[in-house]
């Protein structure tokens, strides 16, 4: 157990309390490494608003079939141990007479990935360092925060009001933002389901008429998932601007170098992008597409991102972001499989086209959108509508957020493309509107999209758990 009150005093020093908002994967291990590498008695409080601490909703999935996009030799929590999720795995009795090498690249259940961070957890707090360690866990989300030269205070749900030394913002990705209708009542239909990771978007349903679900990535392939997985029985229909153009993972194991070999410090967007389409072209000669490029890239994305001026990233955002997407977010060739078998089947029928309206009639669902290949409005009735376009974040459109309120008060900003919070990728400390850094605030994750881009994988999450944890105590105030 930690030194109480009157021990702390007696050596001289004081118990730092720190905060964590988002108790997903970036904050439980910016808590596990604080635990771990901590020296003096420290208070965590955890703040969590819902029953997902330690897993957070990627990895506390409402189906067992939903799996990780990414190799099992890759998903290690800790960058000082590559390969401690696989080790972890082999010890469990489902995998403990399965090859190794099998396992290692294979695409495994997040439900499974969920719980090896469950046991992380339970092993950090019992370790001999957590005795240092006083660890609150609160179950509530935060609607205000405030900050000052020493301390950050947050208002919780219930109206109880913290206050710590430090406060780390691990909020996570947001739900997705509504499309862009005539009918904005349409939103406030029980027939209307915007956050796509609750189970209550694939429960219930009435096979009688289809569903219509907004988006094609990865979200909108768990969510077909689910609707069979609950029985649902008729067609699902998918609309999005550019239709379906989700890969599976191919070329396992391919490395390829000759691009990052030829790429310059100084190259501009159209330098970039002039030289991926060389190599396409060069690797296409023997059979192979674009994925081994990306793949090839990956190191140095948030290098590249960072040199581009303003412009050329609104030029990627309205030009290549969806083609970038298409070959960096890849699925298991079996779901990917099994995707194309709906489709042939015609249960999986997907548009590709742009929303004009939704409104919902006495038995369904009338949904007007314009087709992109019959070039004309086009009427489909369905019985609900779940938007799997992606998290929202513009932090201006979010209907109730804290992080909403920061911005309006200037403790926080955000990027001109308005993808993420402004901070600094060295220290994580985040930035008032007179650019100046919080000395107490900071934030990692999806929230550094705008400054980082790839920021939202587990090797980059861990990376950054591991220097913020490091950094909050070593900076003592």
């Amino acid at each position: 157990m930690p030194p109480d009150e009157t021990q702390i005093a007696n050596k001289g020093y004081s118990m730092r309390k720190i905060g964590i908002i988002g108790g997903g994967f970036s904050g439980t291990m910016t808590a596990v490494q604080l635990i771990n590498n901590t020296i003096e008695p420290i208070e965590i409080t955890i703040i969590n608003e819902r029953e997902t601490f330690n897993k957070g909703v990627a990895f506390s999935p409402y189906s067992k079939k939903h799996l990780l996009n990414v190799s099992t030799a890759k998903m290690s929590a800790f960058a000082d141990d590559p390969n401690h999720f696989l080790d972890w795995v082999m010890k469990q009795s489902a995998y403990q007479n399965k090859d190794k090498t099998i396992i290692a690249n294979s695409f495994l259940p997040r439900y499974l990935y969920g719980q090896y961070l469950t046991d992380i957890w339970k092993e950090t707090i019992h370790s001999k360092n957590a005795g240092k360690v006083k660890i609150n866990i609160i179950e509530a989300y935060v609607i205000d925060l405030d900050v000052d030269e020493t301390t950050v205070s947050v208002v919780l749900s219930d109206n109880e009001s913290l206050t710590f030394d430090a406060c780390v913002i691990a909020s996570g990705n947001n739900i997705p933002g509504n499309p862009k209708i005539k009918n904005t009542s349409f939103f406030n239909s029980k027939k209307y389901f915007q956050n796509p990771w609750n189970i209550d978007c694939v429960s219930n349903t009435n096979s009688k008429k289809p569903i219509l679900i907004i988006g094609n990535g990865l979200t909108m392939v768990d969510t077909v998932s689910g609707l069979l997985e609950h029985g649902f029985d008729n067609e699902i229909y998918s609309i999005s601007p550019n239709g379906f153009n989700i890969l599976p993972h191919r070329h396992s194991g391919i490395k390829y170098t000759n691009l990052i070999e030829e790429l310059k410090e100084d190259a501009t967007l159209y330098d970039i992008t002039k030289l991926f389409n060389k190599h396409i072209k060069l690797i296409r000669e023997f059979g192979l597409s674009a994925e081994p490029i990306i793949d090839s890239l990956r190191p140095f994305t948030q290098r590249i991102w960072q040199k581009l001026t303003v412009n050329e990233k609104r030029l990627f955002m309205s030009r290549l972001r969806h083609l970038w997407g298409v070959a960096r977010h890849r699925i298991p060739l079996q779901i990917h499989d099994k995707m194309q078998h709906l489709r042939i089947e015609g249960k999986l029928k997907i548009f590709a086209g742009r929303l004009i309206d939704i409104s919902e009639t006495p038995d369904s669902v009338k949904v007007e959108f314009y087709s992109k290949n019959h070039k004309q409005k086009e009427e489909i009735n369905v019985s609900r509508v779940i938007n799997c376009t992606g998290p929202e974040t513009d932090l201006m459109l979010l209907e109730k957020s804290f992080l909403k309120n920061c911005l309006m008060k200037g403790i926080i900003t955000q990027d001109e493309l308005k993808l993420g919070i402004n901070a600094d990728t060295e220290t994580y400390q985040l930035v008032d509107r007179n650019g100046n850094k919080h000395a107490n605030l900071f934030t990692l994750g999806s929230n550094l999209k705008g400054m980082l881009w790839e920021t939202t994988a587990v090797n980059e999450l861990r990376t950054q758990a591991e220097q913020l944890a490091k950094i909050i105590l070593r900076n003592r105030h």
